[in-house]
């Protein structure tokens, strides 16, 4: 997984670098202004991210755009709302805290940063991003499979209405208009294998 560190400061971001790959986080990328962020994230018009960015260590106070901005515009794109996002701050002001929140913050680290701190609550923003990937897996499997269900029951439902036959070549009319064999089209709509055998009334005696 992918973090993205952000801070206007080279030795801020070197401090948090050696402390996570010290923890074994090998994937970082790093961004020295909110609005450098915003491009890696593809936020916006921007659109040149290419690398899946799984959270994000924001700095608040930062020249020409703020945290907090960078935050709210981050929150602001659908695909995002559920990125950790991890303010890093020297302010921890309830009022402060409260507005790194509003701003779509889903967790915050003190200025200076203590390493155990650090390596914790990234642990923990790894686990929640790992559980809603999955989750966000299973919604998607239960969507396909209720779509297939749909499909299912439409060909139920088509069985039950007019079905044209060719009394001659024993070919069904498909709903698309195309002619199909009775034992194809069988085993299509009842997902059963035909198995040709005589019947008793055709036994020869």
């Amino acid at each position: 997984m992918s973090i993205l560190i952000v801070d206007d400061f080279e030795e801020q971001r070197q401090l948090l670098a050696v402390t996570l790959e010290t923890a074994g986080y090998r994937s970082l990328l790093f961004a020295e202004s909110a609005e450098a962020a915003l491009v890696q994230l593809g936020v916006g018009n921007s659109r040149a991210s290419v690398e899946r960015i799984d959270i994000v260590l924001m700095d608040l106070h930062m020249p020409d755009m703020d945290g907090l901005e960078a935050c709210r515009r981050i929150r602001s794109e659908e695909r995002l709302e559920h990125m950790p996002l991890i303010v890093v701050t020297a302010k921890t002001e309830s009022s402060d805290i409260k507005a790194a929140y509003n701003a779509g913050a889903t967790d915050y680290i003190r200025k200076p940063v203590i390493p155990a701190e650090l390596v914790a609550r990234v642990s923990m923003a790894m686990s929640l991003r790992e559980e809603f990937d999955n989750r966000a897996e299973r919604e998607r499997d239960l969507i396909e499979r209720a779509k297939q269900l749909d499909k299912r029951v439409d060909e139920l439902n088509a069985l039950r209405g007019n079905i044209w036959l060719c009394p001659k070549c024993k070919r069904v009319k498909t709903t698309t208009g195309l002619w199909q064999r009775l034992e194809d089209f069988l085993e299509e709509k009842l997902r059963a294998r035909i198995t040709p055998t005589v019947c008793n009334r055709c036994t020869p005696s």
